[in-house]
Order: C-alpha cells, then sequence, then structure tokens
C-alpha cells in the first residue's frame, strides 16, 4: 500500500493474507512455516526503535519520538531513533551523510519537513512511514490553535516536498502471511526465556505469559495506532493519504497496522521485564567487574527481541534463530540510543541466490547424514558477521544478541571477531544433538556470556533465607504462595 497509488492497488496488496516475501534471502516454497516479510521486518524495527529506552528523557512537545531503519540493497545498514535534541531523520543524515544514497528508510512516524528535505536532497530511493499520527503530531488539542496551524502547515510541506522529488514517499504495509500471528504466538510462550521462568518458579500462575501479552497489545495500540476511526481517516486526510479513507482500503490498513502491532507485542512479550530475570553471567563468573560492563537490562531485553523479530526471517522449517551485533562508545552519540550504534544483524537462511529446494531440509532424526540441513544452512550469527555494516573495533565493548546459545561453529568466530559480550538462551548449552554440537560455548574464555536467568545474587540470597528457614523448622512462604500477590509478581514496565 502506497501514498499516491490508486485504491485498486492497494486492494490487491490487501486480498487474501498471503503477500509475496520480498527481497528473501532464497526462493521460499508454500506449504512451509510462515515466514515474515522483509518489509514488514523493518516496518516492525522501526517501530521498536521508537521504543529504545531513552538515555535522556525527551521534553513534552508536539514532536513525537520516531524509530528508523536504514536499508541498502534489503539489508538494514542502520537503527536510529530521536533523540532530546535530534529527530530521527537528523541523526541518520549525520551517522550516514552521502551514504543514504540509494538507501530505503522505513520511519515509524512520516517525518517532518525538516527531515525530509534533507533525505530527499542526500538522494535516498525510497521512504516508507507508519501511517498514524506523524513526526509533528496531529492529535495536539484544539486548546492551541497555533501548533494545530504548525502541524497543519509542516504535513502541506512534506506533501510539496513529496511531489516535486523523485523520492518514492509511501506507505508500506504488507498483509502478515496465513498463520503468521497465530504461530509467533506459540512460538513466542515456548521459547527460552518465557520457559525458563516458568520452570524456576513452579508455584508461579501459568498465564503470566499472556497477561505481560495482553499489556503490550494495550500499550502499543495507545502508541501506534489511533483509537478512533474518523479521527484516524482526518490524519491520513492532511497527510495526503485520502485514498486510504475509503472502504475496504481503510478498514484493510487498520487490519494490517493491527495484525503488525498484535506481532510485536507478542514478541516483546516473550522477553519479559519479570522481578529478577534477566541476562546474567552464571554465580562463579559474575565480577563486579563483568556487572559494570554488562548493558541495563531493558536494553539488553530491547535489542534480543530485535533477535527474535529477526528469526521469523528463518528458512529453517524447524528452528528460527536471530542475531543482532551492537558496540557501544568510548561516548554519547546524538542518537537517541546514547553510546550504543548498530554493527549487523541476521538470521540462519540458506546461501543467498539459491534456491529453497537446491538443498537437504532435514533435521538430526533422519538416519541418512547426507540429506541433512546442517552442513548448507548459514547460521544468524555467521550471517550478522557476514553482512555487517561497520567494523568491529577492539577497543570499543561490541555484544552480540542471540536467540538461542551459539554453537560450536559460531562460537569461534564470534570470539575471532573481537565481539567481547555474548548475550543468548541457554537451552542447549553444553549439549550435543547428532551433527551440532553446543560444548565450546560453555568453554569459551575472554568474553563475557548473559544468559537468561535468575538474577545470581538474588539466588544466592534466597537460598540462605530458605536454608535459615528449614533449620528453624519454618515453612517459608513466598509471595507466589498469596493469591493476592500474584498479579504483583509481574513487572509489566515498557518492554
Amino acid at each position: 500500500m502506497c501514498g499516491g497509488t490508486q485504491p485498486g492497488q492497494m486492494q490487491s496488496a490487501g486480498d487474501g493474507r498471503a503477500a509475496s516475501t520480498a527481497g528473501t534471502q532464497t526462493d521460499s516454497a508454500a506449504g512451509q512455516t510462515p515466514r515474515l516479510s522483509k518489509v514488514n521486518l523493518f516496518t516492525l524495527f522501526s517501530l521498536w526503535m521508537e521504543l529504545f529506552p531513552s538515555v535522556a528523557h525527551l521534553k513534552k512537545s508536539q514532536v513525537k519520538k520516531a524509530g528508523l531503519v536504514v536499508v541498502k540493497n534489503m539489508k538494514i545498514v542502520g537503527l536510529h531513533c530521536s533523540s532530546a535534541e535530534l529527530h530521527a531523520g537528523q541523526i541518520a543524515l549525520i551517522k550516514h551523510g552521502s551514504r543514504l544514497k540509494n538507501c530505503d528508510l522505513y520511519f515509524s512516524r512520516k517525518p517532518c519537513s525538516t527531515c525530509l528535505k534533507m533525505i530527499v536532497n542526500a538522494g535516498v530511493n525510497k521512504i516508507s512511514y507508519w501511517p498514524a499520527d506523524p513526526e509533528v503530531s496531529l492529535q495536539i488539542e484544539v486548546s492551541n490553535p497555533t501548533t494545530t496551524e504548525d502541524a497543519k502547515l509542516d504535513a502541506k510541506a512534506v506533501e510539496r516536498l513529496k511531489s516535486n522529488s523523485r523520492v518514492r514517499v509511501c506507505v508500506l504495509l504488507q498483509p502478515l502471511v496465513y498463520y503468521m500471528v497465530q504461530f509467533v504466538e506459540e512460538t513466542s510462550c515456548k521459547c527460552d526465556f518465557i520457559q525458563k521462568i516458568a520452570k524456576t518458579q513452579p508455584g508461579l500462575n501459568t498465564d503470566f505469559y499472556a497477561e505481560c501479552r495482553q499489556e503490550r497489545i494495550k500499550e502499543y495500540e495507545s502508541l501506534f495506532l489511533i483509537s478512533n476511526e474518523e479521527r484516524h481517516k482526518q490524519i491520513l486526510r492532511t497527510i495526503g493519504l485520502e485514498n486510504l479513507c475509503e472502504n475496504p482500503y481503510f478498514s484493510n490498513l487498520r487490519q494490517n497496522m493491527k495484525d503488525l502491532i498484535l506481532l510485536l507485542a507478542t514478541v516483546a512479550a516473550s522477553v519479559p521485564a519479570f522481578e529478577h530475570f534477566g541476562f546474567y553471567c552464571n554465580g562463579s563468573q559474575q565480577t563486579r567487574e563483568m556487572y559494570h560492563q554488562s548493558l541495563p537490562q531493558e536494553i539488553a531485553r530491547h535489542c534480543m527481541i530485535q533477535a527474535r523479530l529477526l528469526a521469523y526471517r528463518t528458512e529453517d522449517h524447524k528452528t528460527g534463530v536471530g542475531a543482532v551485533i551492537w558496540a557501544e562508545g568510548k561516548s554519547r552519540s546524538c542518537d537517541g540510543t546514547g553510546a550504543m550504534y548498530f554493527i549487523g544483524c541476521g538470521y540462519n537462511a540458506f546461501p543467498v541466490g539459491s534456491e529453497y529446494a537446491d538443498f537437504p531440509h532435514m533435521d538430526d532424526k533422519q538416519k541418512d547424514r547426507e540429506i541433512r540441513k546442517f552442513r548448507y544452512i548459514v547460521h544468524a550469527e555467521q550471517n550478522a558477521l557476514t553482512f555487517r555494516c561497520q567494523d568491529i573495533k577492539p577497543e570499543e565493548e561490541s555484544m552480540i544478541f542471540v536467540t538461542k546459545c551459539p554453537c560450536d561453529e559460531c562460537v569461534p568466530l564470534i570470539k575471532g571477531a573481537g565481539i567481547k559480550q555474548i548475550y543468548a538462551g541457554d537451552v542447549d548449552v553444553g549439549r550435543k544433538k547428532a551433527d551440532i554440537s553446543y560444548m565450546k560455548f560453555g568453554e569459551l574464555e575472554g568474553v563475557s556470556k548473559f544468559t537468561w536467568q535468575l538474577n545470581p545474587s538474588h539466588a544466592s540470597d534466597q537460598e540462605v533465607q530458605e536454608s535459615a528457614a528449614r533449620e528453624n523448622g519454618v515453612q517459608r512462604t513466598t509471595l507466589l504462595d498469596d493469591p493476592q500477590h500474584q498479579s504483583k509478581k509481574l513487572c509489566l514496565g515498557n518492554h
């Protein structure tokens, strides 16, 4: 769906629930595990970057915080968000400069005229934006007519810039493939992070994931979806999308937006801000130095959710894996990410340019080793390193976030690349599974390893208290045993 297209074109994009995947690493076969299209992945990343934990609180103003994904040749080369001083588009200009030429930009909000004129001037190929409230908000109360008028003038300037430039400024929202939302829900509640909580806290209400998910849905709908449909239509008309205001185009647009918000909330809930759980080194490794080197938990969770989203691009019908690499500079930059900057990302797939049917797809249950997929699948970590957009600097803290424990094939690559920290699930650590071994991760030295677990220091305190209670013959009662405190157990803050 593109702003400025004929309504009939949008209808064809919305018909059915199976849009073709754009820019896949290989040609997918029908009937396989549902995949997230690259266009929708970039859109979801832009929304998620808007929610990047702020280092400094933004002042309340008419300008909304925005997330931005910079894409070149269908590969992500930049993840940015607004800072207290600069808009996302301005940050992209500072970070990339003339390298923006021929790039595609995905915004979580339609950019303002100040950003758009510079981006257009840089020679970008395409600008896609989320069709709700723009960067210069049109939802300001009418009690301040000056700001409302300024917002409308900015929207007109944006339209003039759009119509007088060669850049394609549009809305790209592909319908999710059939069964995608259900598949993401099923796999998210079974993922390593949720299962670890459930196993470690046996008395916990089993519905805690569903509660967390509902909180996220409510939060993200209030941020990214205009609840009042007539108000939404009014904003669409103001920003030049009047052709989307008639049904069935408007209802299709709303449904696609709701589906993407639902998917984002479902994945975000799979790495919850839950009590004392987070990414920690094991007790024996948890030194004071490592504690200070590790990222704040909310940032670690945010980056892991990026990796979780990438996993839904997998070409492995059994196990999807996503990986994203970030680094932390010596000083804070102009970006809303503070000192953090994006290095690269990837998911497990067959080699670029190959046909889906070219290679074996069987797993380790097959007796014939010759027809197993292991030797042909390029792992998520390998793709993240191959298609990184920046060098890994030895003097800076670099970190990779992987949805599962890195295997023996990837561990030496991660260490050899100079990555200082690994954040991962540990579901397979120390195991051998036919052709694939996960032994080296546990033995790895010189790299800090943070896995999803109960905070070791909290666990130690808990064990001491339980031991003392047993010695005194007292049965220790936890909050989990008290139904009045069940709902208070969840830490349902942002992300």
